[in-house]
């Protein structure tokens, strides 16, 4: 088990179990520099906590992208060191993100076990108003068919549980989607000599390459950006914020 704190309080059998995994692949993975090494207790008993279960959820979802071992271990080397389970996360929702678009059309009952979770009335409101979820053409009294964009939905039930109004994200997806397009044109056109003497198959082969690294650089660049914000915010005083 963990505590409420993220202590390390999982064995390697119990971390194992819980990642859906094997000991022997954790351990070849902690060789690998894949996963820090444990906390070392009682008795030379090692333990772990949230941290090892996020990052063995993120090389999962590397894999299930395709990557090779080397190349995942590429990624992870250039993470920064001081990324919490939260962090870890986030980054596993941007790596979902990578494969091929696409929706889905999923009844209640399936839309709730992709969830992980029983979801309210409120709670889908909130996943349609987000994008994550658009309703389908039957209503709730034929059974409630959803078109679901997959990548978006861990995200989504996320932000379920975080404590701000409905309003607030809605405003920050727009602000996010808006300097995202933003920056996406202004790379496609620092990008855009490199290619304009390829063919479109080289083109699409660059993309592939690229889409990784440019998300993975945007994501840090931007936690590390947000981080300094809230802490300058945090440093005004209530005088100043009020004023």
């Amino acid at each position: 088990m963990t505590t409420d704190t993220g202590e390390p309080t999982l064995t390697i059998d119990e971390l194992a179990a819980r990642a859906g995994t094997t000991v022997r692949t954790v351990r070849f993975y902690g060789t690998k520099g894949l996963l820090p090494p444990p906390v070392i207790g009682a008795r030379r008993v090692g333990h772990y906590g949230q941290e090892h279960l996020s990052r063995l959820a993120l090389i999962e979802e590397l894999q299930q992208q395709g990557m090779t071992l080397a190349a995942i271990e590429r990624y992870v080397a250039q993470l920064p060191p001081d990324l919490s389970a939260h962090d870890l996360a986030i980054h596993r929702a941007v790596v979902a993100s990578w494969a091929p678009e696409g929706t889905e059309t999923l009844d209640r009952r399936e839309l709730e076990r992709r969830a992980g979770r029983t979801l309210g009335e409120e709670d889908v409101e909130r996943l349609v108003a987000m994008g994550v979820v658009e309703a389908g053409a039957g209503g709730e009294a034929d059974g409630a068919s959803y078109r679901v964009d997959s990548g978006l939905l861990r995200l989504g039930v996320q932000l379920l549980d975080v404590p701000v109004s409905q309003e607030a994200i809605l405003a920050s997806r727009s602000v996010l989607i808006e300097h995202s397009r933003a920056a996406a044109r202004a790379l496609s056109e620092v990008l855009r000599g490199e290619v304009s003497q390829r063919a479109a198959q080289d083109v699409r082969s660059l993309s592939a390459h690229m889409q990784p690294l440019v998300v993975q650089a945007l994501l840090t660049t931007f936690q590390r950006s947000l981080r300094e914000e809230l802490r300058e915010w945090l440093k005004e005083s209530p005088e100043d914020r009020d004023g």
